[in-house]
């Protein structure tokens, strides 16, 4: 969840929808993303809308802020009031959720349950740093309803995860899968970063290699971003820290594709990697392929029927304005046509079974064309689906696709 938001145009303070994304609603996928935005420490590549309870100074209470979340599904279920259809997905985010007690995070699954009615093979996640946990929560979260659970490793190398200002030790992130399988959850992903600073090649397979040792059914392998703002960018401009190194970025995106699938880890999408179907992150691929989701919390992004909005970003803010009994919606945009079909292009042709070709416009195919003849894409049966080498290079790709 970006730590800067758009402007946007006025939201309604109602949170009223127009009602072309009210029908839309009725017929694509539907999810909710819930933003938890506390965290123990903050790690110094992170630009994500979260605060730690120095940063927030006493305000917007973390024991309260459950009870704060579950206004905002109230308020998702009187705009949405003529949905008939349960919540497939459920993800909550942060920060760290965990850090909230185990039954705060259940009483918010419960009041999507109640409000809206849960799909009878919801996918139900939650992020989590390793340390947040133990069996005794991750039973308690089971029991709740929790299907899905992602751990934020990013590293088996103790002078990488200094670097990146993370507080685990590297084995609690591998111990932390055995104790979730223990407790019942149906599928466990490994997150992992690449490319900082100091990193190896041999760091990176050994990082691999650890996280495939605790048999996760999914990992997500994420090249390094120095974002503005951050500790990691400040360093970076001083000149204590080099910046992240392209060649070896798409060397160490080849040795993780590499040792995935030889594992048995196939891409389904140009960052993740899943042992099945049922295990992909069915999350996401809503965000990928442009269904619906109601985000709630502080900062968190909403995306119905053309019409996307973000709440405010502070805490306390939100707290203010859903104790006031008016939308936490700072601002929303309309999703034109053009748009829509842009994004559409931006975000399939990341996933392994790619884009329509008829997506694209005259111009688009022709350039679609010559990629296929380069080796950076597959045309067949109509739709587009990147190579490897083309998942290496995907962000051209897209800019020759959309000239």
């Amino acid at each position: 969840m970006p730590s800067t938001l758009p402007e946007g145009e006025v939201a309604p303070t109602d949170g009223s929808l127009p009602e072309h994304a009210l029908r839309e609603a009725t017929i694509r996928p539907f999810g909710f993303y819930l933003h938890v935005p506390y965290c123990a420490a903050r790690c110094g590549y992170c630009d994500f809308n979260t605060y730690t309870a120095k940063e927030l100074g006493g305000g917007a209470s973390q024991a309260s802020y459950a009870e704060t979340a579950i206004e905002e599904v109230r308020l998702a279920r009187k705009v949405l009031e003529h949905l008939d259809r349960p919540v497939e997905t459920v993800f909550f985010g942060g920060g760290t959720p965990t850090l909230l007690e185990a039954k705060d995070l259940g009483a918010m699954l419960a009041a999507i349950r109640d409000e809206f009615g849960l799909a009878k093979d919801a996918e139900v996640t939650t992020e989590a740093n390793p340390e947040s946990v133990d069996p005794r929560y991750l039973n308690d979260l089971r029991e709740a309803g929790f299907t899905r659970v992602s751990f934020g490793m990013q590293s088996a190398s103790p002078h990488v995860l200094q670097i990146l200002d993370r507080q685990h030790t590297p084995g609690r992130a591998l111990q932390a899968v055995k104790e979730a399988t223990a407790a019942g959850f149906e599928h466990v992903n490994l997150d992992l970063i690449y490319g900082t600073p100091g990193e190896s090649l041999e760091d990176w397979r050994a990082s691999l290699e650890s996280a495939l040792s605790a048999d996760p059914d999914h990992v997500s392998a994420y090249a390094l971003i120095v974002e503005d703002g951050t500790q990691l960018a400040r360093r970076v401009r001083r000149g204590e820290l080099p910046m992240p190194d392209d060649d070896d970025l798409a060397d160490k995106y080849v040795l993780a594709d590499d040792l995935l699938t030889s594992a048995g880890l196939g891409w389904y999408e140009v960052s993740n990697w899943a042992r099945t179907t049922d295990a992909r992150c069915r999350h996401n691929e809503l965000y990928w392929r442009g269904d619906t989701w109601w985000g709630i919390g502080p900062g968190a992004h909403s995306h119905v029927g053309g019409v996307r909005w973000w709440n405010v970003k502070h805490p306390t803010a939100y707290a203010e304005r859903i104790g006031a009994g008016v939308s936490p919606a700072y601002a929303r945009e309309t999703l034109g046509e053009e748009t829509r079909r842009v994004e559409r292009v931006l975000l399939e042709i990341r996933l392994r079974e790619g884009l329509p070709l008829g997506v694209l416009d005259e111009e688009g195919r022709a350039a679609a064309g010559r990629a296929a003849e380069d080796g950076l894409l597959t045309a067949d049966d109509g739709r587009l689906v990147l190579t490897r080498r083309g998942r290496l290079l995907a962000d051209a790709v897209v800019r020759d696709l959309l000239p």
